[in-house]
């Protein structure tokens, strides 16, 4: 406990650290009060979707705004949808991929702005698809007249999420979009554990269903922090350079590979994919419809049929989100201009492939492992945990809460090593492991 209450201390003595949280913290406020905006011209006690089951899972990413039909219904969904796009673009086509690897910062703030406006459209479109399934019953206002201002709010909404997103990426701690999905995720939890433990301890033996459960959650998280911190070294050897009358490396040092390199984004890729037959369904189906029933089936997280396809993307995503963000000839050109080399295998193309074999081999059993831990609630609800509960338990959002969290330690961290690396230039004395101190200066 001293030790937490330490940290919390040199946390918050770094200024600039301090100002990050508090900017983060603000801004995440601004998100939660926006999603309370109801839209004008609906009455929310009368509200009805037309899809039950993508509106639960949707206001478990959005905390409850999809729901409450409010300004930020939506929230940051078509942004991630259009990022998604972007990027399969870079992928097709030579035009894209000189924009991102070629034209440097240039490049980068076009594929943005592309970004911005393709998200622009993606939430009209959903905009009329959710403003459909809203029941008439529900409206205040003429249908034709609540369509269209709610259609211009919806966009704005959308528009100052992903602003708030940039912001604290830019000023804040962490990545903004990944912390605005995960607020709204937590904003459930604490509901969700009320509404399980108050059911399980109405049966008997309630009390051993709630231990064993949260032991299979500990076991669970254990497992998920496995995944994101699990490394493959490759050795990496310097050769030895004569510089005047020094000798310049010849220092062996890991090249880490993660297992789950890309992190959280193949779920959240998948996810919003998955958000999107239910939405589209609302402009062209009606909810008795047979095309309706059967995007119900995959659209409900606890279906065979919406797990399978869920599974299959997840395990495609990681592959591709890898495969986009890891460029095994940049690392391989790197060490070769920086003088390194990995034992036994040739600088150059040797390298590239050598390190594309690891990456392979190692992404392949962290996709799959990926797609088995997202589809856990599906299966602990099998065992009688209830569907609120359950969504937590294991799945996206466990996934993406811990690997969210993961990644904002490791930035606080490192600047929690940077204040411990200036205070050591400043001493100019470091501690001796025999006892004592040695000068650096």
């Amino acid at each position: 406990m001293k030790k937490l209450i330490n940290t919390f201390k040199d946390i918050f003595s770094i200024p600039e650290l301090k100002r990050r949280i508090i900017n983060t913290i603000l801004l995440l406020m601004v998100f939660r009060l926006g999603s309370y905006v109801v839209l004008p011209g609906i009455d929310p006690t009368k509200l009805q979707s037309s899809f039950q089951d993508i509106r639960g899972l949707l206001d478990t990413f959005l905390g409850g705004a999809f729901g409450r039909a409010s300004i930020f219904a939506l929230g940051i969904m078509p942004y991630i949808s259009a990022s998604i796009v972007v990027q399969l673009l870079t992928v097709a086509l030579p035009e894209f991929q000189k924009m991102q690897r070629k034209e440097g910062e240039a490049g980068r703030k076009k594929l943005t702005r592309i970004t911005r406006l393709l998200t622009i459209a993606i939430t009209l479109v959903q905009s009329f698809a959710f403003l459909a399934t809203i029941n008439s019953d529900a409206l205040v206002v003429s249908r034709s007249f609540f369509t269209f201002s709610s259609v211009i709010l919806l966009t704005t909404g959308t528009i100052f999420c992903m602003w708030l997103g940039e912001r604290i990426t830019e000023r804040g701690i962490g990545n903004g979009i990944s912390l605005l999905i995960m607020i709204g995720i937590i904003s459930r939890f604490p509901k969700a554990i009320y509404q399980e433990v108050e059911t399980a301890l109405v049966g008997v033996g309630g009390e051993l269903k709630l231990v064993l459960e949260a032991v299979v959650l500990i076991l669970v998280v254990m497992g998920i922090v496995m995944l994101t911190q699990a490394v493959r070294n490759v050795p990496v050897q310097y050769a030895k350079q004569v510089v005047g009358n020094k000798v310049w490396g010849g220092r062996r040092q890991m090249l880490p590979l993660r297992l789950n390199a890309a992190g959280v984004m193949p779920i959240i890729f998948a996810q919003s994919l998955m958000f999107l037959p239910a939405m589209l369904a609302g402009l062209f189906a009606s909810p008795d419809s047979d095309l309706a029933v059967t995007i119900g089936m995959f659209s409900n997280p606890f279906t065979w049929q919406y797990n399978l396809v869920f599974g299959i993307l997840i395990i495609l995503f990681t592959f591709f989100y890898t495969a986009i963000t890891i460029d095994p000839r940049q690392i391989a050109d790197d060490l070769k201009r920086s003088g390194g080399f990995i034992p036994g295998i040739k600088p150059g193309e040797p390298t590239a492939h050598y390190i594309d074999s690891i990456l392979s081999k190692i992404t392949l059993p962290g996709s799959i492992f990926l797609a088995i831990v997202a589809i856990i609630p599906a299966i602990v609800q099998y065992f009688g945990v209830s569907s609120d509960f359950a969504q937590f338990y294991g799945g996206t959002s466990l996934l993406i809460m811990v690997g969210v969290v993961a990644d904002t330690v490791q930035q606080v961290d490192a600047y929690l090593i940077q204040k411990r690396y200036e205070s050591l230039m400043k001493s100019g004395q470091i501690s001796s492991p025999v006892g004592g101190t040695i000068d650096v200066a």
